[in-house]
């Protein structure tokens, strides 16, 4: 990896594991896969981003602000002088300073783990693409949840696999943990 790629770790907050307000399916795996990409990063000195998402939204039910539900879970806990980018919606890009910093770093390449990955991965993929980022997500380090249309139930494992395999069309390659560990 070179000193031109970033690793954007997206809204691995304790409110999507169990006992938050916004519980997704294996929260722990993914954020243990993030870990070692995480480590990886940490090992080799090179650009980490947190993102941490901040609901300002009247009546919102989850990431509200001052809670233990909006904090960054253990498990990818930013270091001192790591970056935090707030935002407030599921484009990581808008209405903050991502783009900018990304900019300012000379970072052409981005490895994106995160959650949720129907929502503020796919949104920040695709924004980062549009802006003339080459993206990898890691897929086994990205969580989602069910959802549900016309009253019929998609399971999280169906979610996951049809959002990562969109993503891995156009927008970012989409890999796993150990396949990109090995090969960086």
């Amino acid at each position: 990896m070179k000193n031109e790629t970033a690793l954007i770790l997206i809204d691995i907050q304790n409110d999507y594991f169990p006992n938050g307000n916004m519980e997704l399916s294996e929260p722990e795996n993914a954020s243990l896969n993030a870990k070692k990409i995480l480590e990886e990063f940490r090992k080799k000195n090179l650009h980490i981003i947190h993102i941490q998402h901040q609901s300002l939204a009247p009546g919102s039910t989850f990431f509200i602000p001052e809670t233990k539900g909006v904090e960054i879970h253990k498990n990818v806990a930013p270091l001192t002088g790591e970056k935090i980018v707030i935002k407030h919606f599921p484009n990581s890009f808008r209405e903050t300073n991502l783009l900018q910093t990304l900019q300012e770093k000379g970072i052409k390449n981005l490895i994106i783990c995160g959650m949720m990955t129907h929502m503020c991965v796919d949104a920040t993929t695709r924004a980062a693409k549009d802006f003339g980022f080459d993206c990898v997500v890691i897929g086994d380090a990205c969580a989602t949840r069910d959802l549900e249309i016309n009253s019929e139930k998609v399971e999280a494992s169906e979610v996951q696999k049809s959002f990562l395999a969109a993503l891995n069309y156009f927008y970012s390659e989409v890999t796993n943990t150990e396949d990109f560990l090995e090969r960086n």
